[in-house]
């Protein structure tokens, strides 16, 4: 599977605003966003108007780059959204949150998705007590997520527990961090879900156009 393997920051930079790709340095004053708040290149000073296409494309690729999805993974979840009932773009954020790497990083045991991508790729993360290597993995609502016992003692995943003590432990989470277990409650609630800020519908605008 293809994957973005470029500079991160200048994602951040392209979009104007914090994706919190890097983790904890996302919170730093060392962020290139708060160094350098333009866009990257030759002519990231310049003066910069969007179309209403071009502000539908950069929501699109903002969000895209927050859960670290290639474009054709991310229409994925916007056709499979577009069958359910409710709202599509709520539908959609509701299908990528439920992502096992997503629910990894939101419980704490990674400083971001890309490493918590990493720790389910390398095995060290259980599902129901049955070990998942997927990235993809769609956890359902009572489902147990854990760490195996042999992978308590990584550092990151400690580095990245001390780090989460300083961010909203989401209401539909609930995380033994001693233990390194969690239990996915129920369905994302929408309000929890603007850090980064995301705006839904004009990705369902963008792809329904």
């Amino acid at each position: 599977m293809a994957r973005y393997l470029g500079p991160v920051c200048k994602l951040c930079r392209r979009e104007g605003t914090k994706l919190y790709l890097k983790g904890e340095r996302c919170y730093t004053d060392k962020c290139s966003v708060t160094r350098r708040p333009y866009p990257p290149g030759q002519h990231g000073q310049g003066r910069i108007k969007l179309s209403e296409y071009g502000l539908r494309l950069r929501e699109k690729q903002k969000m895209r780059r927050i859960y670290g999805l290639l474009e054709m993974q991310f229409a994925g979840y916007y056709k499979q959204a577009s069958s359910l009932k409710g709202r599509t773009g709520e539908e959609m954020l509701g299908l990528i949150e439920r992502r096992l790497d997503n629910i990894v990083h939101r419980m704490g045991f990674a400083a971001s998705r890309a490493q918590g991508r990493q720790l389910v790729r390398h095995n060290h993360v259980l599902v129901n007590g049955k070990r998942i290597n997927i990235p993809s993995y769609r956890v359902m609502p009572n489902d147990k997520v854990s760490i195996r016992e042999k992978s308590n003692k990584v550092a990151f995943i400690q580095a990245a527990l001390a780090g989460a003590e300083s961010r909203p432990q989401p209401t539909w989470l609930e995380v033994d961090k001693e233990k390194l277990t969690g239990t996915f409650k129920g369905m994302p609630v929408r309000d929890e879900l603007n850090e980064p800020m995301v705006r839904e519908q004009y990705v369902v605008e963008y792809y329904s156009r």
